[in-house]
């Protein structure tokens, strides 16, 4: 095991949501201050299955992680890391390859506060955390090659992340500089929201969150797609979260419930 120091000292910003808490609290997190909350709320009052769609987001990371894992990747640079909640991805990874190396990496100081929830690696394996924005793919890089071997395969994890990144602020562009570093047979694992299914409720999400300084950049189907360009999709390509490779989990109760308005996707690049 590596890392920073497990209890570190940070400065939590408590006067704004910050998608990372208001995620944790959707999932029954306690990680999460009374403006996430209010703002989480408003969220419920406009599609009540958000907190499924969280839900089925990790249970997504679960299921590719798995197969990732399973199909000979022990190594996994996971962007947008979120608070930790049971299993983390390198549990889930080092359960099929104790030998797996993890790098995490979030801008919510309030993740680096639970650094030492990550950092519980396999005696076989290495986790490290990185402290850092996706707008600031350099820093990543440079943080993550200190414990991954980037002349071998690594699965880069974007889950539930690049919605909150627009295209004015090159969120294609930061796949592709991410992807241009890691050697071929890495792979790209990725979610995203989108206002396909339910285009009233996601047009006055987006306004909600842009009142509170969110940025929420729904795509479509072909503009999800997009960030596979030049890679290999992986059966059955795109689709709805839910339906990508169901039987590597367990279903989340309620998904059935109509259908989840996002997409999942993993891809090799060659």
């Amino acid at each position: 095991m590596t890392g920073q120091d497990p209890t570190p000292v940070v400065e939590i910003d408590t006067s704004k949501p910050h998608p990372a808490r208001m995620y944790d609290w959707y999932l029954g997190g306690k990680d999460n201050y009374p403006v996430d909350e209010a703002l989480g709320r408003q969220m419920l009052a406009l599609d009540p299955r958000v907190p499924v769609m969280a839900r089925v987001n990790r249970a997504f990371m679960h299921r590719a992680t798995r197969w990732l894992a399973r199909n000979g990747v022990r190594q996994f640079l996971d962007v947008g890391t979120g608070i930790p909640t049971e299993p983390n991805l390198h549990q889930v990874a080092q359960e099929v390859a104790p030998d797996a190396r993890i790098v995490y990496c979030d801008n919510d100081p309030i993740v680096l506060a639970h650094a030492a929830a990550l950092l519980r690696s396999t005696p076989g394996g290495v986790t490290e955390y990185l402290q850092a924005d996706v707008r600031d793919p350099a820093t990543i890089v440079e943080g993550a090659r200190k414990i991954l071997d980037f002349d071998r395969p690594v699965a880069l994890s974007l889950i539930a992340l690049l919605h909150f990144v627009s295209d004015e602020d090159g969120a294609h562009e930061l796949v592709s500089r991410l992807l241009a570093e890691l050697p071929s047979g890495s792979y790209l694992m990725m979610t995203h929201a989108t206002a396909d299914f339910t285009p009233e409720e996601s047009a006055a999400a987006t306004a909600k969150l842009k009142g509170a300084g969110i940025t929420l950049a729904l795509r479509s189907r072909e503009e999800f797609a997009r960030f596979f360009d030049r890679l290999d999709l992986v059966e059955p390509g795109v689709a709805v979260v839910p339906d990508w490779h169901p039987e590597l989990g367990e279903p989340v109760p309620g998904q059935e419930d109509g259908v989840i308005p996002g997409y999942g996707a993993v891809a090799r690049k060659p």
